[in-house]
């Protein structure tokens, strides 16, 4: 049976924003290898849209840029929208019966999965679907933007501290 994970960069006051702040080349190299390793990610609309920079090749992009992008497109992936109509390679869109499909997929997969998105996580936490959080604790500040908690917080134990890089903290909760 697989565990859902939602993981996120978050800064010090509470906000994710991807364009905010970035991985250093430690952290970075942590996520490539945290994707090779899960089961899949379900997005919600927004995250998947983001992260579909991805799915091509960019100029520039330096070695760990086209190794993420080459572990991500064959990464399984589920996305939960009302809106879209179809979704990219490797990806299955999920319009409909959110909780049976994660339920299923959690039930059918080894290891761990991870949700993306602030709002999709608040929905699958208010139907005890999600088994961890990972918090990626930045020392930025941004003042606004999304919180990593759409909704209220749900009581959580801390089960694990880890630095990652010269600034990054993890923090691991599961539901209290």
């Amino acid at each position: 049976m697989a565990k859902l994970i939602y993981a996120l960069n978050q800064s010090l006051d509470g906000y994710v924003d991807h364009m905010a702040f970035a991985p250093d080349a430690e952290l970075f190299r942590h996520f490539i290898e945290d994707v090779r390793a899960s089961a899949g990610t379900i997005y919600g609309r927004t995250m998947y849209e983001v992260m579909r920079y991805w799915d091509e090749e960019q100029p520039g992009w330096d070695a760990p840029e086209h190794e993420y992008a080459q572990v991500w497109r064959k990464q399984p992936k589920w996305v939960v929208s009302g809106t879209l109509k179809s979704v990219g390679p490797n990806a299955t869109l999920v319009s409909d019966n959110l909780e049976g499909t994660v339920r299923d997929l959690k039930s059918r997969l080894d290891g761990y999965m991870e949700v993306s998105g602030p709002q999709l996580a608040h929905s699958l936490t208010e139907r005890g679907l999600i088994d961890e959080y990972r918090i990626y604790l930045h020392p930025v500040v941004l003042g606004q933007g999304t919180p990593y908690f759409a909704g209220p917080r749900p009581r959580l134990r801390l089960t694990a501290t880890d630095r990652i890089g010269p600034e990054v903290i993890r923090l691991t909760y599961v539901p209290a």
